[in-house]
């Protein structure tokens, strides 16, 4: 489980993860979503952050990608022992943070290459596109396609491949699975798994959260904005009562 916040402790000397997240709060407007969230992460993991519909989980990600709403209130975000609380979204961006959404944001009018392409044009630059196509090869076989008509599971690919044309260290991806049939879904995870090898760490919110348990190395479950459970994302696939409990699995 999580040890407590200490706020006169200095995090980025102590923590022992590359990227740490210490007593984060934040509110939509007078609601109190993210009610002190807490945990760490080492170089190269896959973090499942899971928990029932309504759990602070989509927040928390908006929350440590610095994105407006949700406010954040208090809380410090560690990532290589840089201070990622203290910086606007852009900034936490050329730091090495990448945030997927759930709904993709594809640009309408440029073509699978053209939103690649506009991912790069800003340091720092990460992956070039013969490295993305060789990831997906799908998109390089589309890569004059208009991005918003691929498929679902296209999209995704181009989501990921588009956050990879940045130099990042953390992806934070949310609902990478939704609408995807399980073939789809088992080939993201397989690539997910690839990007894992390259030293990128992962979070991933997702509702399919035995998917995303056998692809992570640990797992964090919220409840009502607190963290319930932070341990091996095995002992969550092995407890029955934890998953009957807490995601209704």
């Amino acid at each position: 489980m999580n040890q407590p916040f200490n706020p006169n402790a200095n995090h980025a000397a102590t923590a022992p993860a590359f990227f740490s997240v210490y007593d984060m709060h934040a509110y939509y407007g007078e609601s109190y979503i993210v009610q002190g969230i807490s945990f760490n992460i080492h170089e190269g993991e896959i973090l499942a952050l899971l928990g029932r519909n309504g759990a602070g989980k989509t927040s928390t990600l908006r929350a440590i990608a610095r994105i407006g709403d949700p406010q954040v209130t208090q809380g410090e975000i560690w990532l290589d022992h840089k201070p990622l609380h203290d910086m606007t979204s852009y900034e936490a961006s050329q730091a090495g943070l990448a945030l997927v959404p759930e709904d993709r944001r594809i640009i309408p009018g440029l073509t699978v290459e053209e939103n690649l392409q506009l991912a790069q044009i800003a340091p720092p630059k990460g992956w070039n596109l013969d490295r993305i196509y060789d990831l997906f090869p799908r998109l390089g076989e589309r890569r004059k396609q208009e991005g918003v008509t691929l498929s679902g599971g296209e999209q995704q690919m181009l989501s990921i491949g588009r956050a990879l044309c940045r130099d990042i260290k953390v992806l934070l991806l949310d609902e990478p699975y939704e609408g995807l049939a399980p073939v789809i879904v088992q080939e993201i995870a397989k690539t997910l798994g690839h990007i894992r090898d390259q030293g990128i760490t992962t979070v991933i919110v997702e509702q399919n959260a035995v998917a995303a348990l056998k692809l992570a190395d640990r797992a964090v479950i919220l409840d009502t904005g607190t963290v319930v459970y932070d341990g091996s994302a095995q002992e969550v696939l092995d407890d029955e009562k934890l998953r009957a409990e807490y995601l209704a699995i």
